[in-house]
């Protein structure tokens, strides 16, 4: 009797070991999915970017430097490794930045506004910005609920034992969290 209860009480062990396990494995895999997502988005962003840059050089001769430093930003995020993730959400921002530069520049180009094409463009590319919002979100959620768990016991005692470390989270740049200084003075 005494035998059979030790090894019920060890099959009961290693089933919670196993449900903690594959619980954190499933967690790091779901963030990692998550920034896949973010990635992808970035991808579609830059591959609107070109069509974008090639339709307002029709419309404006004057804005060059705008238009290569789009460009740049492009390439330099296409350039950056996989695994940095700080390095290309820093040139994913900065990008945003620029982009944001572009539109505004757009408002003295009234022909420019009007043509279908870039209005789609611009339909995209602000759909794909949401897009990459909502997937930083979401993967800022997932890091949490991961971290949370290699946190807390008793999974924090296998994540130790499988070297499961917390994740960083994405950051919003220092720039972005100024409030921004509206004037009507004309």
């Amino acid at each position: 009797m005494t035998i059979l209860i030790v090894i019920l009480v060890l099959v009961i062990l290693i089933g919670i070991y196993v449900v903690l396990y594959n619980g954190l494995v499933q967690l790091r895999v779901h963030a990692q999915e998550s920034w896949s997502q973010i990635d992808v988005q970035l991808q579609r962003r830059n591959d609107l970017i070109p069509n974008l840059v090639s339709t307002v050089k029709g419309y404006s001769k004057y804005e060059a430097s705008t238009l290569e430093k789009v460009t740049q930003l492009r390439t330099a995020l296409n350039n950056v490794p996989d695994d940095d993730h700080a390095q290309k959400m820093a040139v994913s921002n900065e990008l945003t930045g620029t982009l944001r530069t572009l539109f505004a520049v757009s408002e003295n180009y009234p022909d420019l506004k009007a043509s279908t094409e870039y209005q789609q463009l611009m339909e995209e590319l602000s759909n794909t910005e949401n897009k990459i919002a909502y997937s930083r979100q979401l993967y800022n959620s997932t890091v949490a609920a991961l971290d949370a768990k290699i946190q807390t016991f008793p999974s924090n005692l296998v994540a130790k034992l499988h070297h499961f470390t917390p994740m960083e989270y994405l950051q919003v740049p220092d720039d972005a969290k100024q409030t921004p200084k509206v004037s009507f003075d004309d």
